[in-house]
């Protein structure tokens, strides 16, 4: 219906618009240009009808046309994922090209189009307009020489009107930005400002004194890096905060469009720790460092996770390189179409093993025939180290090993992999976690790539013990995704932003656009979804989700909702294990942790939970890495009933349990300040004798008492602490525990 709407009341689109004032429906003039223009963060997005003035790039924000029925996007569309049952392929992108005939030809990761927003070339001038790039995974386009960008609905709507008034081409301002408000205008006003005030006020390395220049570079442990180097990539310094300045310089003008500030500053270890400020704000910031310095023939490229990187294999080995904005955490997709250009893509992000998994997640995205890959390793760090070091650049990058690999090797090819896991032992381990030590300790870290399953009593607080784990993680740079079917995502956020603040904000509302603020640029992102889901929809939308952001944590809350559409005639049982495969397969081929919360089947008030007592067969626990379980004593009131038990650690067979506390204000589970030990409440029982014994008041016992009082004061039932069971003692133990339990 909006489609039609639009060719109905559309003219000639390449010809110049005049301006006018708004309107009603009836009364728009014959002439005007079409309004599409939407980020595009999904194939399938939400579409409401509303009256609307919009501007155009090319008028300096003056209103243009005022166009009353256009399709929008809700503003929080960057932190929420929305999905149909029809998700976008590339064969309906090629499908729908063919059928308007539009030649195109494949590339790496997106598909190569003459781009309607240019005139045609002249039959036999020679020159090719593939300049249009069509992603393969979302349908997002951008053209490289007009850089007019959109979603696969704005392209479509631009063919669609283009063929129905006969035109060859259409103006690049036919898209026209997403309506701003006067404070979204002001903000992006005050970036630019300040843009421009640093970058005036930094200083270029060959305008500062000698002795100054070094102690910089020495301060940066830059000191192999010539001012050539630097003045050729832009490089700045910046005195006010001793930082150096990166400038963000457009690909089609070179204009300035953003900084990016690193200072560098020691601890409390007397360690240099380096620290990153970009203008605009990171999720804005989508520079390319060095693409200016690109050539149109240049074929062969090595991408790197900083800019002091890009410099030292420039400087080093003389060929084109990148660094890309977010360093290992993210290759956002907008960024795919200016990679395009080069048959060979060599990624060496870093010195680490955390480098080293963001290489081959990144190399998918490529396309892993034309990417190699450069281990870490002692004689391989990251190349400013290399430079440092004075080590060969270009024989290491030479070295670099080709990303794709066959179905069958021999450990000549696992070598190196297996003395990288020995050799870096702790980052093998996985992310730490700065809330829960205990949790370190028996589970050594978040992987990824790894399958867990979380189980506990209804009402025992799953979701809000897994939503603090999560940020935990969130908040150090893990990129997570959020599945919840059970509670909506406003009170999940609520959930999450108290658990972050670690107040309850009801009673500090003066406090809330600080910590929203902060909240707001962790890298979370929420499924639309609530209630009951088809499995597939919600796989369709994990993997568009991996793609666009580098989603290395997903959080499904719970299985059972996944089961109330499949189909009702086979076995619910049945149904439990596809659906538990499938997020296993998942899990190992995108490289990303699942983290899967399923109810346990019912027990008796009085009875621990067991890895047995998940709810459905034994799937869920032999495909599962890691299986917690939140315990809760249920007859119990005092603090320190609920406890975390590690029941399957796959990773290195460490298992065990700790005690947890609730924090009811701040929403937060932490481990019991040590000290002193909580008694067990004894159930109301009756002797041999027929006499009632009570149930005692829990009491707390101080280490410094000595046993013997304590003992003649009461006698306390055992008392469950942090205990871990290492290896194959784990199964002895458990087994042991059952007995008495008997």
């Amino acid at each position: 219906m909006w489609r039609s709407r639009f060719l109905r009341g559309t003219a000639c689109l390449s010809q110049g618009a005049g301006h006018c004032s708004p309107c009603k429906p009836s009364q728009l003039p014959p002439w005007r240009y079409l309004s599409v223009y939407q980020p595009c963060f999904h194939p399938t997005l939400q579409y409401s009808l509303r009256a609307q003035t919009w501007y155009s790039f090319e008028s300096k924000l003056r209103p243009i046309v005022a166009l009353h029925f256009c399709r929008t996007l809700r503003k929080d569309a960057k932190s929420s994922i929305d999905f149909s049952l029809h998700p976008l392929t590339v064969t309906d992108i090629k499908q729908y090209l063919r059928s308007k005939e539009i030649p195109f030809h494949d590339g790496y990761s997106c598909l190569h189009a003459p781009s309607i927003f240019l005139e045609l070339a002249p039959e036999g001038s020679g020159r090719e307009n593939y300049s249009l790039y069509i992603d393969k995974t979302t349908g997002q386009f951008l053209c490289k020489e007009t850089l007019v960008e959109g979603s696969w609905e704005d392209l479509q709507d631009c063919i669609e009107v283009m063929l129905n008034e006969g035109q060859a081409y259409i103006s690049p301002n036919v898209l026209l930005g997403f309506p701003e408000s006067l404070e979204e205008q002001e903000e992006r006003e005050m970036e630019l400002r300040e843009v421009q005030r640093i970058w005036s006020s930094s200083v270029p390395f060959s305008d500062l004194q000698e002795e100054e220049a070094q102690l910089v570079k020495t301060m940066f442990q830059i000191g192999k890096l010539t001012n050539a180097t630097l003045k050729k990539f832009g490089v700045r310094f910046f005195k006010p905060t001793k930082s150096l300045v990166f400038p963000w310089f457009s690909g089609r003008d070179l204009s300035l469009r953003g900084v990016k500030l690193l200072s560098a500053a020691t601890n409390d270890d007397r360690r240099v720790v380096y620290t990153e400020a970009t203008v605009p704000k990171l999720s804005n910031y989508h520079n390319l460092f060095g693409l200016p310095l690109i050539g149109w023939k240049d074929v062969e490229v090595v991408l790197t996770g900083r800019e002091l990187d890009s410099m030292a294999v420039s400087q080093a080995t003389g060929l084109p390189s990148l660094a890309l904005p977010r360093g290992v955490s993210c290759l956002p997709p907008v960024l795919l179409p200016y990679l395009e250009q080069f048959k060979k893509v060599t990624l060496w992000l870093g010195g680490d093993m955390r480098s080293w998994e963001a290489s081959k997640i990144f190399s998918r995205k490529l396309g892993l025939k034309r990417c190699s890959l450069v281990r870490p390793g002692e004689f391989q760090p990251c190349p400013s180290e290399a430079l440092s070091q004075g080590r060969n650049l270009a024989r290491i990058i030479k070295a670099s090993i080709p990303a794709a690999h066959k179905s069958i090797v021999s450990f000549k090819q696992l070598r190196e992999d297996v003395y990288g896991e020995l050799a870096n032992v702790e980052q093998v381990a996985g992310i730490q976690w700065s809330r829960f030590p205990e949790l370190n300790r028996i589970l050594k870290g978040h992987r990824k790539g790894e399958l867990t399953v979380f189980t506990g009593p209804t009402g025992s607080g799953k979701t809000t013990f897994i939503s603090e784990c999560a940020l935990d993680l969130c908040m150090q740079g893990v990129n997570t995704l959020w599945g919840s079917f059970e509670i909506n995502n406003v009170r999940l956020a609520k959930i999450m932003l108290t658990q972050f603040a670690k107040q309850r904000l009801e009673e500090n509302l003066d406090q809330y656009d600080m910590w929203a603020d902060k909240f707001e640029d962790l890298p979370l992102y929420f499924m639309t979804f609530h209630g009951q889901q088809n499995i597939k929809t919600v796989l369709d939308t994990m993997q568009h989700a991996v793609y666009l952001y580098d989603i290395s944590h997903v959080i499904i809350d719970n299985l059972q909702f996944m089961m109330g559409q499949e189909n009702l005639s086979l076995d619910k049982f049945a149904v439990q294990d596809h659906i538990i495969g499938v997020f296993r397969k998942f899990a190992t081929n995108s490289s990303c942790h699942v983290t899967l919360i399923i109810h346990p089947r019912k027990e008796e008030d009085d009875k621990e939970l067991q890895t047995a007592s998940i709810f459905g067969t034994a799937k869920a626990s032999q495909e599962a890495d890691n299986v917690l379980i939140l315990q809760e004593k249920k007859l119990v009131t005092c603090p320190g009933r609920r406890s975390l038990q590690v029941a399957k650690n796959r990773f290195d067979g460490d298992v065990g349990i700790f005690p947890l506390e609730f924090n009811k204000a701040s929403l937060t589970f932490s481990a019991p300040v040590k000290g002193k030990q909580k008694l067990r409440q004894v159930k109301v029982d009756k002797n041999n004798s027929g006499e009632e014994i009570k149930e005692t008041e829990p009491k707390e016992i101080k280490e410094t008492e000595p046993k013997e009082k304590s003992n003649k004061a009461l006698k306390p039932a055992k008392v469950k602490t942090s205990r871990t069971v290492k290896g194959s003692a784990a199964g002895k133990e458990a087994a042991d525990g059952e007995g008495n339990n008997q």
